[in-house]
């Protein structure tokens, strides 16, 4: 084979060993143009790699993943909300005593279940609290505590002794 003939072929189709043995006498012609012929995968393209290079891996900097906020608030430390309902949740296994919560709809639009810490509270529907990030560890889904002190939530009142 002369050199001509092989850099036309491999220009055209990319694969070199395999016209290593290639004889023009001998019929093997159909072969090399159906190599010819054949079409590189489409995601070969520089365009569709997921590779980064060297250089984008240092002009871009590590690759960190944006995590979404546990906050239950949004990142805002305290909410308003108005009570929808009182609950008596139990706790978890070892646990036996209830658990004084209330159904509140918050000023962002959700409805989650807040604690009410503390001895007594005359927590009823329509009543305004102010909650606070704070969950209750053997109370599955109650993430919120009311704040005592404001709003329709007055402070504990201390016992008689």
């Amino acid at each position: 084979m002369t050199v001509d003939n092989f850099k036309t072929v491999s220009v055209i189709c990319g694969q070199c060993p395999l016209l290593t043995d290639y004889n023009p006498q001998k019929e093997q012609v159909p072969a090399v143009e159906a190599i010819v012929q054949a079409k590189p995968p489409a995601s070969v393209g520089l365009i569709s790699r997921a590779v980064s290079s060297l250089m984008q891996m240092h002009k871009n900097g590590p690759h960190k993943k944006t995590r979404k906020s546990r906050n239950p608030l949004l990142g805002n430390p305290f909410a308003k909300g108005v009570v929808l309902k009182t609950l008596i949740k139990k706790p978890k296994k070892p646990n036996s005593a209830n658990r004084k919560c209330v159904l509140v709809r918050l000023s962002n639009g959700k409805e989650m279940i807040a604690y009410i810490p503390g001895i007594g509270h005359n927590l009823q529907e329509h009543n305004i609290v102010l909650v606070r990030v704070g969950r209750v560890q053997d109370c599955p889904g109650v993430k919120l505590k009311c704040v005592r002190g404001k709003y329709d939530l007055p402070h504990v009142v201390k016992q008689k002794v």
